[in-house]
């Protein structure tokens, strides 16, 4: 690659969950590398407007937004099919988006499950069932589910989250097997506390309601599951992303990447 070159330029990219956090980050990664980008998540239509008009005058590519409802599986797979027919592709699938509710098993409510499994796995089933296709077709595609230290460790209060992020490294590998000589590769980063605005606000909640300093919020917090005492940023999943669908990451296939600060390795 020479200098200047963007790695994924004629490339299309769908992102779920990415109007914010980690979605966005990742979003904003890979139109970096020229990849143009469909968008998918909540939030109000004249911020998303903003959003979409910042990237592409920023990054120079094609932005586009779809607000399906990642429960609805007819919407799930009417995102891929609007996202080719209005951009291309896509070429590189993102399941970003992700919903959480704690409580123990004995009082989770049954619809709160439901919810969970819709949005963190069956929705990314749905979404590589509808992209599959096309990306075989060309013998190329990149397909990365974005799990969880969850799906590989447990925790107490979130068993929906956890079954549903287990299943999605499950999917992962599964597809991977399927799809090992097609050019389409299908992996999953599992990411342990990461940066996100919605973070940020709890903490700041936290240590204000402790009358205790954000960096002292911070450390107890990431010391409860990490021993590392730093936080994932969402352009770190985000260069994580870039690199699997470069290239050089070709023959990965079917892993779960930890880049939660050696939280799984406890």
């Amino acid at each position: 690659m020479t200098s200047g070159t963007k790695s994924l330029s004629g490339k299309v990219a769908l992102v779920t969950g990415s109007t914010s956090g980690i979605g966005l980050g990742i979003a904003r990664c890979l139109g970096e590398q020229g990849a143009d980008l469909m968008l998918n998540g909540f939030g109000e239509a004249e911020v998303i407007g903003a959003l979409r008009a910042e990237l592409a005058r920023d990054l120079a590519v094609r932005v586009e937004y779809d607000g399906a409802d990642l429960s609805q599986p007819a919407q799930v797979a009417e995102l891929v099919r609007r996202t080719g027919a209005t951009l291309g592709g896509p070429d590189i699938l993102v399941n970003n988006a992700g919903i959480q509710y704690t409580a123990e098993i004995k009082d989770f409510p049954a619809e709160r499950w439901d919810a969970v499994i819709a949005v963190n796995l069956s929705a990314a089933f749905h979404a590589m069932q509808a992209a599959i296709p096309g990306m075989t077709g060309k013998g190329w595609g990149r397909i990365i589910n974005i799990a969880s230290a969850h799906g590989l460790v447990g925790s107490a209060q979130k068993s929906a989250y956890v079954a549903a992020k287990h299943g999605l490294v499950g999917l992962t590998k599964v597809a991977a097997i399927e799809l090992a000589n097609t050019g389409v590769t299908v992996n999953a980063v599992c990411p342990g506390w990461v940066l996100t605005p919605l973070v940020q606000a709890q903490l700041d909640a936290r240590a204000a309601r402790e009358g205790s300093d954000i960096e002292a919020v911070k450390r107890a917090l990431l010391a409860e599951k990490q021993p590392m005492t730093q936080f994932t940023t969402p352009e770190g999943v985000g260069g994580l992303v870039v690199f699997m669908c470069s290239d050089a990451a070709r023959t990965m296939t079917g892993a779960p990447l930890s880049m939660d600060g050696g939280w799984v390795a406890t």
